[in-house]
């Protein structure tokens, strides 16, 4: 059972505990003691109900309890004074007061509602381009709406049921209607596709965002999806409330500096030699490049999804058209709010290139982290401050 209340999900099954999408170690004590409380929650549980519970009625001390109950409130972000999920009942006991989501499941014998944070992902739909190409989206949550354009190839089903790509999700559309899709070419959406560029990724924006009911709406957009939003916030500035981007770039590989080859871009040259065998070398090259400071479980999933979300034909095209691709000429037209998000030592698209959106932008503010990733993740300690940043940032609408 995966249970869903405040930052947090405590897994059963598991016996994990995770908050901001960030794990947080605790001791089997204190797991329990959740178990227990979320299990009871809104109602009374005595300090006779704990020591059974977590000690198996062997006689312990008031300090030990004492311990626990503040080792709990710490692990899920509470405090003995603001009791915001564990409240004290004076000489009588505990209660988990905090909110808890979703019910997914029917009450257990003496508990309530078991609350479960869905594995399943949102309700896939689908619309068709104007070309004709099926296009596949989801809606999930309540609030202003927001797009996530993320880089390609993406697959929204997959990336559901991944940890560090769900701790994205859940944080978005804990305040806003989340639409997100899949880039034409991959995922749920048409594989088979000619037309293939950022236009016409651009225009599938319009597409999806038309089915979904949304006028104007605010994006975020991460690596090679932030050329996208940005054509499509030139394109069509009157839509766009606001646009935020991690690891954004002005101008592709190839037309930085001294002229390039193809052939110079390791990560191509890998899945091009190697797309359906690319093991460890593949791993290890896009973790030195993309993520040398982790986490590696992130990582792992970020790569596997070149190799698994679309065709290694158009994995390849996308490639070379993001290399050769720049949009510093489409900046001026952009009238909408912007901040950008970028690693300070990243080295697959160095900080100049933020400077430089950040520069020719008419509204643009540039936040640099000290790290060498090229996007936040969960579990790095740039993630803490990413999240509430990007959430302020989008309740200025």
């Amino acid at each position: 059972m995966r249970y869903a209340f405040s930052d947090c999900i405590l897994d059963t099954d598991d016996q994990t505990l995770t908050r901001k999408g960030v794990s947080v170690r605790v001791e089997p004590q204190v797991f329990d003691l959740l178990h227990l409380l979320i299990g009871q929650a809104g109602k009374l549980v005595s300090r006779d109900q704990i020591i059974d519970a977590v000690w198996n009625g062997r006689i312990v001390s008031d300090s030990a309890i004492s311990a626990r109950i503040a080792a709990a409130r710490k692990a899920v972000g509470d405090d003995g004074k603001e009791q915001r999920v564990i409240q004290t009942v004076s000489r009588r006991g505990l209660r988990f007061v905090a909110a808890l989501d979703q019910t997914t499941d029917a009450p257990q014998s003496g508990t309530i509602a078991a609350n479960l944070l869905s594995d399943t992902p949102p309700r896939t739909r689908f619309v068709r381009a104007a070309d004709g190409t099926t296009l596949a989206y989801s809606v999930a949550g309540s609030g202003p709406p927001l797009l996530l354009v993320p880089y390609f190839p993406s697959d929204m089903n997959a990336s559901w049921s991944i940890p560090t790509e769900r701790a994205l999700f859940d944080v978005l559309s804990s305040k806003r209607t989340l639409v997100r899709f899949d880039h034409r070419g991959s995922g749920m959406s048409e594989r088979n596709v000619q037309d293939f560029g950022i236009k016409e990724s651009a225009e599938d924006i319009c597409t999806v965002m038309d089915a979904a009911g949304f006028d104007k709406f605010a994006i975020y957009s991460e690596s090679g999806g932030s050329l996208i939003a940005l054509t499509f916030a030139a394109t069509h500035p009157d839509r766009v409330t606001r646009l935020a981007m991690s690891g954004a770039y002005a101008e592709g590989r190839l037309l930085r500096g001294k002229p390039k080859s193809p052939e110079a871009d390791v990560i191509r040259t890998l899945l091009n030699e190697g797309f359906d065998a690319h093991g460890n070398a593949f791993l290890s090259a896009f973790m030195t490049a993309y993520f040398p400071e982790g986490p590696s479980d992130a990582v792992m999933h970020c790569a596997v999804g070149f190799q698994r979300n679309a065709p290694q034909e158009l994995v390849l095209k996308d490639r070379d058209m993001i290399n050769s691709t720049s949009v510093l000429g489409l900046l001026d037209r952009i009238t909408a709010p912007v901040l950008l998000f970028h690693g300070a030592r990243d080295s697959v698209h160095p900080l100049p290139q933020a400077q430089k959106l950040a520069a020719g932008l008419r509204n643009a503010e540039l936040i640099v982290y000290d790290t060498a990733n090229h996007v936040p993740l969960p579990g790095h300690p740039t993630w803490e401050r990413f999240v509430p940043e990007l959430l302020e940032f989008l309740s200025r609408d």
